[in-house]
């Protein structure tokens, strides 16, 4: 089932020009056709790290929606003289999902973050959102020799949506190597989401989102994240060269 949302493409790639209401629509979309989709939360780093990766670069191409998930994108489309309406974030998508997951019956699948995240995870939501639907989680660390059997216990789930939280570009390589061996309808790469959602990370305060500095509170709540942090230069660089 093909996206009818329009796109711009950005350093090659395609970024779809959507809401949160209208992706949340195409996802329901996918959701009732039963067939297997990729969704890609893309922000400013996947798209620097595309540059330098063609697999991944593949894998956006053909993807069935790619939201436009940092302040950095929404720019880059303007610098082409096109508007995309809004941030269309993974954690608020994922957060979206399990609200509706009691109403509207859907399946959801948390697989990533360390050992006990998306276990903790899972109960935030339920929660919040009772009657949400976290059918089975797993954490993102395991062996070559438990790939399979993770495999199985997603199929087992009877998973409708599978939310993977393994960070760029591992999680975007995992769904496309078993997204037709999951039996799910919609795979989506969510990086830090579950740290989010179990609150073992603190979201950016919302004047921080709305001031497009959630990129400073992460670097200052985990100083790990500047190496991704240090690829926005980069990004403004290779923009400002494609004009």
């Amino acid at each position: 089932m093909p996206t009818t949302n329009s796109s711009v493409r950005i350093l090659d790639v395609p970024v779809h020009d959507v809401t949160m209401e209208s992706a949340l629509n195409t996802i329901d979309g996918y959701i009732k056709a039963k067939t297997p989709h990729h969704v890609v939360t893309a922000d400013a780093s996947m798209l620097v790290m595309a540059q330098d990766d063609p697999d991944l670069r593949r894998i956006i191409g053909k993807a069935d929606l790619v939201t436009p998930d940092s302040v950095g994108i929404l720019w880059a489309a303007g610098r082409k003289g096109t508007t995309l309406k809004e941030r269309v974030s993974g954690v608020d998508i994922v957060d979206n999902l399990c609200r509706l997951s009691a109403a509207n019956g859907y399946r959801i699948f948390f697989f990533g973050a360390a050992p006990g995240v998306a276990d903790q995870a899972a109960e935030c939501m339920r929660n919040k959102y009772p009657g949400a639907q976290i059918v089975g989680t797993r954490s993102g660390f395991y062996t070559e020799a438990e790939a399979d059997s993770i495999v199985q216990m997603i199929r087992d789930s009877q998973a409708d949506v599978v939310a993977v939280a393994m960070g760029i570009p591992r999680q975007e390589k995992w769904i496309d190597a078993n997204r037709d061996k999951l039996n799910a309808s919609m795979l989506i790469g969510v990086g830090g989401t579950l740290d989010v959602l179990s609150g073992t990370v603190r979201r950016a305060p919302r004047i921080m989102q709305k001031l497009a500095l959630e990129w400073l509170w992460r670097v200052l709540s985990n100083p790990k994240k500047i190496t991704k942090v240090m690829l926005l230069p980069r990004f403004v660089r290779l923009i400002i060269q494609k004009r």
